[in-house]
This record gives C-alpha cells, structure tokens and sequence, in this order.
C-alpha cells in the first residue's frame, strides 16, 4: 500500500495470540471512524489458517474493543469476497449478525466457476468469430505504457471524466513488487493496440482490474477474444475468473450493458458486503458462546 500512503492516514490493526500473529486489519482512520482500508478494493479481517471460530470472535472483539478505547465510534467493515478465501471463512459475517451491524453497501461481483463453466452466449461467439476472421493478435506484454496511454487513460476520460484509479507509474511500481501476481495481455489489429485488461492474479482467482477498447471494440470482438483466451487457456487451472463489480451508485445501481456482456461468458453472481458497526457493541459478542 506504500504507493498511496500519502492519500490516507493508516490505522491498520495486528493481532496476536500468545505472541503469534493470527490475524490483520488493513485499515485507514478518518475523524472518529476507522475504515476497512480504503485504498484496497478487498478488505475485512485477515486470518490465519490456524484460527478457529472462537477465536476469530475473540479477535474481532478485541479489535472493536481497541477502537472504542481510542474514541473510535464507527467501523466501516468491508468483506472479502468469498472466492478470494482459501478456506472456508464466514466468522466475521456471522458476527455481523450479532453486533447488529447497519449493511449500507452491497457489490456483485461477476464470477465464472471455472470447474463448472456455462455456455457462452450467441452474441460473445459473434464477437469471437469477428476477432478470428480479423485475425487479431493477443500478447502478454510486460509494460503497462500503451494499454494506459492510448486505450485506458481516454476511454475513462472520455465516459467519465476521470483518471484510472492507478496511474501508469503507480501500475508499474506495483507490477515490480507483484511480477506473478499483476499481468497485462493486450489486443492488436495489424500491430495497432485496440484492447486490453490488467489481470490481479490470486492462487485461486483470476480478475481482470481493468477491461478497455478502443471506439471499434464491438465490431473488432477484441474484448470478447481476449476474455475467452484468457478463460479457456491461460487461467483455465484457477477456481474462478471474476470480471469484478458492474456497480454504481455505491451498489444500489447495475449497468446492465455491462453485466449482460460479462453474464455472457458464463459468469455470475457473488456478493460483497459493506458493514457500520458500532464499536461499543463489542460486549454483545461475551454472549455468543453457551
């Protein structure tokens, strides 16, 4: 998180038991209220693999616990989607309950089981067959210059009058530190870049950070055969490939061109839950166990 530390003013919270770190609260403080960090799009408490349900509450509790003794009123908990979890881990969702915690967002994620692929629809086969005829070329590409420079970078400013939430030095920077773990594969008509994404890649998830073509993508398919080379070849060994949110308005909205396209590839929904809990409801978890 180092590249933008200078955006938040870090609260991030370890936890240990017996001396050994079992679990981590990435986290950024604003006034009297302390977020699950707001520079990270996954966020929530991270665990150790040996942790167990009753531990896991006494963790949280005396997460909530700390915060209420330094005038923290309010936790903005945001979850880990559950196919980013490599074991089983809904302790914290269950403790939502009995904090009575205020959910205020909810994100759907589009995912594809890649152990359980559906068909992929007659429009996205369109597009691939338009690529092919096209002969347009895909290749992993170890910068970042021209998919930022001429796809990314106008087309976000173009629809929404913004900049990536990365900029081409801070996409760099990371892919230096994380060189298996950030990859870009980009589309070329006749050695012309016209699409690209930028996969995070975890041990179980593929996700494409960013999706972008030029104005022609739709008529090129280069979108559509660049995702499904991806899906049936190049992480066709992971758990799931996750398109990420087609969310706007803090989740309340959906584009639906966008969630129609990604839905053709097979992919469907997953939630992640965005929670205000109260930090002086900590005592409500002394009554869990019986």
């Amino acid at each position: 998180m180092e590249y933008h530390q200078d955006r938040f003013e870090d609260f991030s919270l370890m936890v240990f038991k017996n001396e050994k770190l079992i679990a981590i609260l990435p986290a950024n403080k604003s006034g009297d209220t302390v977020y699950s960090h707001q520079g990270l799009t996954y966020g929530g408490l991270v665990l150790s693999n040996s942790v167990k349900f009753d531990v896991v509450l006494n963790a949280f509790k005396e997460v909530l616990n700390f915060l209420y003794a330094h005038e923290i009123e309010t936790l903005i908990l945001k979850q880990i989607p559950s196919i980013y979890c490599i074991l089983p881990s809904d302790e914290v969702q269950y403790l939502m309950f009995i904090l009575k915690a205020k959910l205020i967002r909810r994100d759907t994620l589009s995912v594809i089981d890649l152990h359980e692929k559906l068909k992929i629809s007659g429009n996205r086969m369109e597009g691939i067959k338009r690529a092919k005829n096209l002969r347009l070329t895909i290749k992993e590409e170890q910068t970042f210059d021209d998919f930022w420079n001429e796809i990314l970078i106008p087309n976000i400013h173009e629809r929404h009058g913004v900049k990536p939430v990365h900029s081409l030095e801070e996409i760099t920077w990371l892919k230096k530190r994380f060189p298996d773990n950030i990859r870009q594969f980009n589309v070329y008509n006749e050695d012309k870049i016209v699409a690209g994404t930028t996969i995070f890649e975890t041990k179980n998830v593929a996700h494409s950070q960013y999706i972008s073509g030029n104005n022609d993508k739709n008529q090129l398919g280069s979108l559509d055969v660049l995702h499904i080379h991806l899906i049936n070849h190049v992480f066709k060994g992971k758990k799931f490939f996750d398109f990420g949110i087609s969310n706007e308005n803090q989740g309340k909205q959906i584009n639906k061109g966008l969630q129609f396209w990604k839905e053709g590839f097979g992919a469907r929904t997953i939630m992640q839950d965005f929670y205000e809990v109260k930090t002086e409801n900590y005592q409500k978890l002394d009554t869990v166990f019986i």
